[in-house]
């Protein structure tokens, strides 16, 4: 009896102790699950509103996948804490963003792309912006890119800052002109010969012709001939987000954790940031324009500079399925910046076509990986 009055008794103060510290942490996470279901709800409304009405929905679209997260980690944390007021809320939250996670993340328990490459009937599609052919230290990247897609053996090829001069100079890109016709918008035709922001399409079916959508090299197509079917190739480089090199390093090391100057530094990002998400929304409701008045198969490829939550995404893709979502694996990010977290570069098709294979390959010739996609053709084109 004894034994059993001095063990309760050590338990007592250990027992208050965690309830205290429990209590605290319901407290400081109170306003923390206010704040995080209000950013998720408002990303729900990212991809609707005009980004020139709101300017901070872009950014937090950019965001979009860590409020994800921190909502479930939040909504967890309330169920085993037994508080189902803030349990409820999130879990709402939660449950009416479920159809937007395949976007980001899809279960990784099917074949890989390399399993599935060999699938009868498909045709392989690549899209890269290869950053004008200049690699991690300013040399020419043309003869790695090329080995890429020598590699990949991919039927059609979407190229974004391409450039004519470096591309002119290699002997290996020549000789990859005798496997595929192309299509070249920009660069190589600019009186500037510095300039490495054009467009280009190389496929190994035949071209039957070609036009600019959207000057200067933001968005071109190509109709392609496969079995008796015309199909239209869109290759689209959506206006940057004018991030540079110094501003990723700045927010990556988090160097503005200890800058006495980052409200200005910061503000200069936002800024740069909101801007250029208006003049994307202003290129792609043209785009779209021509995608949705094209009567012909469609593969849309690029690098739109904008995330699947995002309102250049949703005209992008309306009507369209993206390869992706449809047969990806894992977390899909395709910019090799700002922690690994963005997915940038899409292959979008109608349903002529049906996705296999889906994969986006690590190198690092440019500032962003290349994807690449297997398309079945499922009925002809009317």
């Amino acid at each position: 009896m004894r034994g059993d009055y001095y063990s309760d008794y050590g338990e007592r103060p250990a027992a208050g102790r965690r309830s205290v510290v429990l209590r605290v942490l319901d407290w400081v996470l109170t306003p923390v699950t206010v704040a995080v279901g209000a950013a998720m709800l408002l990303t729900y409304f990212v991809p609707y509103v005009n980004p020139g009405r709101v300017w901070f929905l872009p950014v937090l679209g950019l965001a979009a996948p860590g409020v994800y997260v921190a909502s479930v980690v939040l909504l967890l944390y309330w169920i085993i804490r037994w508080r189902w007021v803030q349990a409820g809320a999130m879990l709402l939250l939660v449950a009416a963003g479920l159809g937007k996670v395949s976007l980001f993340w899809r279960p990784e328990i099917r074949r890989s792309y390399e399993e599935k490459i060999s699938e009868r009937g498909t045709f392989g599609v690549m899209t890269y912006n290869v950053r004008g052919f200049y690699g991690e230290e300013g040399r020419s990247s043309v003869d790695e890119v090329v080995r890429l897609i020598r590699e990949q053996n991919p039927d059609i090829v979407c190229l974004q800052e391409f450039n004519g001069r470096l591309a002119g100079a290699s002997e290996a890109f020549r000789l990859l002109g005798e496997e595929y016709e192309s299509a070249r918008f920009g660069a190589e035709k600019d009186p500037d010969p510095s300039d490495d922001a054009g467009l280009a399409i190389l496929s190994k079916y035949r071209i039957l012709r070609s036009e600019t959508v959207l000057t200067p090299h933001s968005s071109v197509w190509a109709d392609v001939l496969i079995g008796d079917d015309t199909v239209r190739i869109f290759n689209d480089h959506l206006h940057s987000t004018a991030i540079n090199a110094d501003d990723n390093e700045y927010i990556t090391t988090r160097r503005f954790l200890s800058d006495t100057a980052r409200e200005v530094k910061l503000r200069s990002i936002v800024t740069r940031l909101r801007e250029n998400s208006e003049l994307r929304a202003a290129q792609v409701d043209s785009i779209a324009a021509q995608i949705g008045a094209t009567r012909t198969g469609r593969i849309v490829c690029g690098d739109f500079n904008d995330t699947p939550v995002s309102y250049v995404y949703r005209r992008m893709a309306a009507g369209l399925e993206d390869a992706f979502s449809r047969c990806g694996s894992g977390y899909s990010h395709t910019y090799r910046g700002f922690f690994n977290t963005l997915r940038i570069d899409y292959v979008l098709y109608s349903d002529e076509f049906r996705a296999v294979a889906y994969g986006v390959l690590p190198v690092e010739y440019s500032d962003h990986h290349p994807v690449v996609v297997r398309l079945k053709r499922l009925k002809k084109s009317s």
